[in-house]
């Protein structure tokens, strides 16, 4: 399984906040642009907390198994295997989600005497941090879960293979 990538996600980030703000932009001159709901920087934060319980959860059962303690439960790797996939797609959800609202949060910067833009353009923003706390709790979920190296890691290459030559 490959690690989350910071540029990969920075990248999507600006991208689809580069198409949001020209979509804002756009929709706002042809009528009127759709509003940012109060519930998004609500659901990325939940998503984040549920993130930062897994790792935190994952990780003290971990340290309780690798210290041998005598009423540690164990890790199922498929389970592990399982949230860490989960962290990585809400992550390149996230930072899709995040690119939006803050392409459309920049737009209405523009915007801020109206009462209703403020309003959306800070639901925006919360948004932005929401979808950070998002990113933030998956590397901390893949970190938490990464197998340690060991000495069966240095007979294998970056690409899992043998190296080639006698054994």
């Amino acid at each position: 399984m490959k690690q989350l990538r910071i540029g990969v996600l920075a990248g999507l980030f600006v991208v689809a906040g580069v198409l949001s703000w020209a979509g804002a932009r756009l929709w706002d001159s042809l009528g009127t642009l759709p509003s940012v709901p109060l519930a998004a920087p609500i659901v990325l934060a939940v998503i984040a907390v549920v993130l930062t319980a897994t790792a935190l959860s994952l990780r003290s059962r971990l340290r309780a198994q690798r210290e041998r303690r005598p009423d540690a439960k164990g890790v199922d790797p498929l389970m592990a295997a399982r949230a860490v996939v989960f962290g990585q797609a809400s992550a390149l959800v996230a930072a899709l989600v995040s690119g939006i609202y803050g392409g459309t949060g920049v737009y209405l910067l523009s915007h801020l005497d109206i009462p209703s833009r403020r309003d959306q353009a800070f639901y925006a923003g919360f948004s932005v941090l929401a979808g950070l706390a998002v990113i933030i709790a998956a590397f901390f979920l893949e970190r938490v879960c990464k197998l340690p190296e060991g000495p069966e890691d240095d007979n294998h290459n970056k690409h899992g293979a043998a190296p080639a030559g006698p054994v």
